[in-house]
């Protein structure tokens, strides 16, 4: 493959982590309406935790374990900004 075949395959998988970024994003959403009704907080340490752990133990490389975990602390963190912002109907 040349430069340009690759750098292809890298917007494709940029398509494929838009989507996924936003089912994901989706999903925390009504995650973050169920946490409201039962009046649950909106931050849950104890499953951040779990999930960083979970991609830890899932991790192929070649990105070490503190970069994947930093991109899921990100993704997480936007996530529970877009909770915050949906319960206070902004």
């Amino acid at each position: 493959m040349d430069i340009d075949q690759l750098r292809q395959e890298i917007d494709r998988l940029d398509q494929e982590l838009l989507g996924i970024f936003n089912a994901r994003a989706a999903i925390a959403l009504k995650i973050g309406e169920i946490k409201q009704t039962r009046g649950l907080a909106v931050y849950d340490p104890e499953r951040e935790k779990r999930i960083f752990a979970r991609m830890r133990a899932a991790n192929p490389g070649p990105l070490e374990d503190e970069a994947i975990i930093r991109l899921f602390e990100r993704v997480i963190d936007e996530s529970r900004r877009l909770e915050r912002m949906r319960t206070k109907g902004i």
